[in-house]
């Protein structure tokens, strides 16, 4: 499925956030995820740690962003490189939606750091 629009991209929500995914495995990717995350503002961010790495593209608005140690604000344009394993938290603190584009390995999973759940989530599988 090479064309992909928003009325057919299934989206799902977790912690705040809308995932709108455009590849996975079931629109045919054979190794590569891609999703469109919306943030309302004052959406907190939730901790996480990635087993593959991943970049996001903030399309819209701002988006505080912590990796491990690291801490800073992206904007629309600019890209965040999230290193697999790394302590990893995105939130919109402003009264602003915000929007970025990710994409990683398909097959990408979630431990969570406030109860170490493990996640597949659907939009990286």
């Amino acid at each position: 499925m090479p064309h992909l629009t928003p009325s057919s991209a299934p989206s799902r929500e977790l912690h705040g956030v809308t995932f709108t995914s455009f590849a996975s495995s079931r629109t045919g990717a054979a190794h590569l995820a891609a999703w469109r995350a919306d943030f309302p503002p004052r959406t907190p961010g939730a901790a996480h740690a990635m087993s593959q790495e991943e970049v996001l593209n903030v399309v819209v608005g701002a988006l505080d962003v912590e990796i491990d140690a690291e801490r800073f604000t992206a904007r629309a344009g600019d890209a965040v490189l999230v290193p697999a394993g790394a302590r990893f938290r995105i939130s919109n603190t402003t009264s602003q939606p915000a929007q970025a584009w990710v994409t990683t390995s398909l097959g990408m999973t979630v431990v969570m750091h406030d109860d170490g759940q493990v996640l597949a989530p659907p939009w990286a599988q």
